[in-house]
This record gives structure tokens, sequence and C-alpha cells, in this order.
């Protein structure tokens, strides 16, 4: 499968159509546009039967520019790239970059399709697609434009990752509802493919995210924390809540499985949270077995810097 890179260095999973669909495509397109072409001209046929042959002429070529050379280029414009015949096909006309086509992106297609399709019955445009990586005929090339299949097998989306334990259940009490949901699907979107882009770029993406989300919520961005990790932590939240409401968990009284659990004390931004506090021995001490007790290990602290690796957090070298 071949990538589109956009202008922020983000990788579109597109794939370009093959000559077999695309001859298909034009095949049904050019079967159309003859027969409306030949409908029109019976037409103007029968009303300008009283003109003269250099008026008829003139009548026939201008129906044939406008049927057979407009129509392409009004129906790419108007259906931003998807043809009759596309659109039967399952493809799709976009620029270099993935995002939609243009006025004049279709007329440069259009305009060397005429030599290239109609003039040469199409045995230039299927050389040039079969020299061409992906499948560009000489119109896609002085165009900027590229054939891709919209009628992909279904994939998984992105995996977004869980945040950092340190961060994890610190934001319980953030008012999310003035957050919009295409916020939330930006969000998203990032943290399934922040692996995909560029570090740098990746890095400034999370970090006005985190801004405008931070801006939304009235909750800064913890000193120390990564913003992506804090985009996830808040996304988190938000699907623990949304459990919570599903199952009503929130509501019975009883403690809330969906709920990652809370650090005794004061979370830190810099390290893991401290141990948690030794159960009372009246209600949860077992009768000692040996009279010397054994001497345990201190844990160790773990350091906010000090996280595993590959997690996407981590800020750009």
């Amino acid at each position: 499968m071949n990538e589109l890179v956009t202008g922020e260095a983000v990788a579109l999973e597109l794939r370009p159509a093959r000559l077999p669909s695309r001859a298909l495509a034009i095949l049904l397109d050019l079967v159309v546009a003859f027969v409306v072409y030949l409908v029109v001209s019976v037409a103007l046929l029968a009303a300008t039967a009283s003109l003269d042959e250099a008026a008829q002429i003139a009548l026939s070529i201008a129906t044939f520019l406008l049927v057979l050379v407009g129509g392409p280029i009004a129906v790419e414009t108007l259906s931003q790239g998807r043809s009759l015949g596309k659109a039967a096909c399952g493809l799709r006309v976009v620029r270099d970059d993935g995002g939609p086509i243009r006025f004049r992106h279709a007329l440069v297609r259009g305009a060397i399709g005429v030599v290239e399709i109609l003039l040469t019955i199409g045995v230039v445009a299927c050389i040039a697609s079969l020299v061409s990586a992906r499948g560009r005929r000489l119109g896609d090339v002085f165009a900027g434009t590229l054939v891709v299949r919209e009628r992909v097998p279904a994939v998984r989306s992105g995996f977004v990752p869980p945040p950092p334990p340190w961060l994890a259940g610190r934001f319980q009490e953030l008012d999310l509802s003035s957050v919009p949901d295409g916020l939330w699907l930006a969000v998203r979107q990032y943290l399934g493919r922040m692996h995909q882009l560029d570090p740098q770029v990746g890095w400034s993406m999370a970090q006005r995210l985190a801004d405008d989300l931070a801006a939304r919520t009235g909750a800064p961005v913890p000193q120390g924390a990564p913003p992506a990790a804090f985009l996830a932590a808040v996304v988190q939240e938000r699907q623990v809540r949304e459990a919570r409401r599903a199952f009503a968990g929130g509501s019975s009284g009883q403690p809330d499985p969906y709920r990652p659990p809370t650090a005794w004390g004061p979370p830190s931004p810099y390290g893991s949270p401290p141990p948690p506090p030794s159960p009372s021995p009246s209600s949860y001490a077992v009768p000692a077995v040996s009279a010397s007790p054994v001497p345990s290990e201190a844990a160790p602290v773990r350091d906010a810097g000090d996280r595993a690796p590959g997690t996407g957090f981590v800020p750009p070298a």
C-alpha cells in the first residue's frame, strides 16, 4: 500500500487504483458521455435542420466539446473527483497530498484526456499508467492528481496507548463537558498514529492539541508531563466515565471496576506515587509464623524520566 504524505508529515494510507479498474471506470464514463452526446446531437439536428451546412458543423463541434470534454470536467469538479464510472468502481481522484481536487485539476485532466484517451483510443493513457509507479496517466502527472481506491479492506484502527502510570487517574475531577467532539476525534487520531509522524511535527501537534484541551477543560498540563501523556490521560478519563455511564457503575454505590487506581498521597508529576500504607494489624493481620520478621527490600523510586521506551511520550531529540 502506497502512502501519501501531507504537509504536516502525516502518512495517508491510500491505495492507488490499478489499470484494470481505471480502464473500466473510463469505459463506463465514455459510454454515458457518448449516449448523452448522441441524444443531444439528434435533438440539435432536428432543431437546426433549416440551417446551412457550415452552421451545423459548428454546432456539432460545439456539442462535442461541451459534452465529451466539458461534461467530465464539470462532473469531476462538482463531485470532487467521483464521476459515474469511478463511483461504480469505488475510485476517486485526489490531489497528490490526498486532498480533494478543484476545477483547475479537473480542467488539466480533461484537456489532456482529449489527446491521450479520445484521439488515441486510450493507448497513450494505458502506456503512461503502466510506466508510472502509481498508475498515473499524463493528465494526472500534469494536474498533480492521483486516482485512489475508496473501497479498501477494513483495517483495525490505530491503538490508543494508555497514559503513564504516574498520570493514570489524576483527572477524575476534570470537567469535560465543554470539549467538542471534533477535538476528541483529533486527539484520538493523533494518539493512534503518533508513531507514524515525524518526531518534531508530532511533538508540536501534541502541544497544540494539549493547549486546546487545557483551555477547554480549565486544567493546565501538569508540570513535567509530555503533552502526549496528558492527552492520553484525559482520553482515558473520558473512556472511564463513558463506561461507568454505560454500565451504571457510578450510581450503585459499588466500587467502579473501570476506574484506574488512585495513588495514595498527592500525585507527583516527576515519578511514581508513593507505596500504599501498611494495613492495620487489627483488621488484616495474619498470625505470625516466626517471631523474627523478615526484612523487606525497599522498593526503588522511579523518576519521571524513567519511562518505558517506545511509549511515544518521550520528547524528540
